[in-house]
């Protein structure tokens, strides 16, 4: 079973934050901590991944915080968890080669890969700005 852990959870509710700030707003650790309700030193860890991947853009300093690193639209949901979770994997097999000695007759392999590629296709079809957006009552 693939389950998103916290850190996964917390990326999400983070970079949605950043998202539904006007384009250019920089936003401080704890405020963007406070607002998700995501302790802020485990945030600042998420963000890290995501500066490092030009997700977000980072500032030190009087003035410093963060915001989004390009067009929410061009953020997907799949890049946001692989950035914090790795790669969407659903079964070990599906690892490096190597990883199992029965790929070559197993049959459970390719439902594993058809999972697998399930999965990205529904995360690489959503994107953070679709998921910012206010929720119709």
């Amino acid at each position: 079973m693939m389950e998103l852990t916290r850190k996964g959870e917390y990326a999400i509710r983070g970079i949605i934050y950043l998202a539904q700030q006007s384009p250019g707003k920089v936003s401080l650790i704890s405020e963007i901590a406070l607002a998700t309700d995501v302790p802020q030193t485990f945030l600042a860890k998420i963000f890290q991944s995501f500066a490092k991947l030009g997700i977000i853009n980072s500032s030190r300093g009087t003035g410093g915080g963060f915001v989004l690193g390009r067009p929410a639209s061009s953020i997907t949901l799949r890049q946001v968890v692989e950035a914090v979770e790795g790669p969407i994997i659903p079964n070990r097999c599906l690892m490096d080669s190597g990883a199992c000695d029965r790929g070559g007759y197993c049959n459970v392999h390719n439902v594993w890969r058809t999972v697998q590629s399930n999965v990205i296709g529904i995360l690489d079809s959503v994107t953070i700005e679709e998921l910012a957006k206010p929720r119709a009552s």
